[in-house]
């Protein structure tokens, strides 16, 4: 059976505040390394006054130091709004203080609104330059040599494996070309999932990094005893997603019995579209579309997303999931 792995944005609950967000992310570290996921990984947003990983790296280093075997890592940072060389040192940082722990996976996109992309200093096209800003930051993890002028101190000669994320074909070109393991945002983003699964297949291109294709696909799963548990679970990531739609993003809502009132019909069309892969439901529910869903794609690995509003809940629901993981395995031995 694939690995498992987890995707947390460190949410803030309704009247809760970015504290009690960290301490309930490292809080499901701490579980899911118990429990046998592979990675957990967090995302740069910014402004976003749901998510408390802004600081992504802080929050990784937060992470790891409350935890001993389970990887950690970012997915993603966003490039673009950063020098390669800082991202460098950074990483570096958390290599040297967690050896053999830190993953490093790269997005393009701003990660915010345009307004807040313009209060981080990024230009409209910072994106133009990722594949370089990729190539420069590789560089900095290489063994430093005599007279190099620029060099990241921690970060030379270390190994901080490096991803490349995307919800459309870009990146999984790019990541086949460069030869990195690639990390599809099927969670939010189902349209091109099959076509970038395929250009990455077939287009890549064995590397130092890997001899092989690697690709990781996130997947947003809600386990509960019951499928009406569950659903009702599930409103609040769907109530997230229509603020959002509407441009008005704001900490995780308590879920509700019905999304009746809470959107039209033409959002309520587009949330189920955005959401379509989206794992709702009893074990036998969840184990079943787990299963499917592993067959169609050919996943190399799950990287596990549960936005849910009770803490309780959420850490139910991947020990439902990773419980589910282990019986899967056991009838394919």
């Amino acid at each position: 059976m694939i690995p498992f792995s987890v995707l947390d944005l460190s949410p803030i609950r309704e009247g809760d505040t970015a504290s009690d967000a960290f301490r309930n992310s490292r809080d499901l570290a701490q579980h899911a390394e118990v429990w046998g996921y592979n990675r957990f990984w967090l995302a740069e947003h910014h402004g976003m006054p749901g998510i408390a990983s802004a600081a992504t790296s802080i929050v990784i280093s937060h992470v790891a130091a409350g935890t001993r075997t389970i990887r950690v890592g970012a997915g993603g940072i966003m490039l673009p709004n950063h020098a390669p060389l800082l991202i460098a040192e950074q990483f570096g940082t958390l290599e040297s203080l967690y050896p053999g722990r830190i993953d490093l996976a790269l997005g393009r996109a701003p990660g915010t609104d345009r307004v807040t992309t313009a209060a981080l200093r990024r230009s409209e096209k910072s994106a133009d330059t990722f594949p370089q800003d990729v190539l420069e930051l590789e560089s900095y993890f290489r063994p430093a040599v005599a007279g190099q002028a620029v060099r990241a101190v921690p970060g030379a000669g270390l190994n901080v494996p490096i991803w490349l994320l995307g919800s459309s074909m870009f990146s999984a070109q790019l990541a086949a070309e460069l030869g990195l393991p690639f990390a599809f945002a099927s969670h939010f983003a189902p349209d091109y999932m099959m076509h970038a699964l395929q250009a990455y297949r077939t287009l890549f291109k064995p590397s130092d990094k890997r001899d092989k294709p690697y690709a990781m696909l996130g997947l947003s799963v809600v386990a509960a005893d019951t499928d009406r548990e569950a659903t009702r679970l599930f409103t609040s990531l769907q109530q997230q997603f229509v603020k959002m739609r509407r441009g008005a993003p704001g900490q995780l809502q308590a879920p509700v019995d019905s999304m009746d009132d809470l959107w039209s019909p033409a959002e309520r069309a587009q949330l189920e579209h955005s959401l379509a892969y989206a794992t709702v439901g009893s074990p036998d529910t969840v184990r079943s579309s787990l299963s499917r869903f592993i067959e169609y794609t050919q996943a190399d690995e799950l990287m596990i997303t549960g936005q849910i509003y009770d803490h309780d809940a959420r850490l139910r629901s991947y020990e439902i999931t990773s419980e589910l993981r282990h019986e899967m395995a056991e009838t394919t031995t």
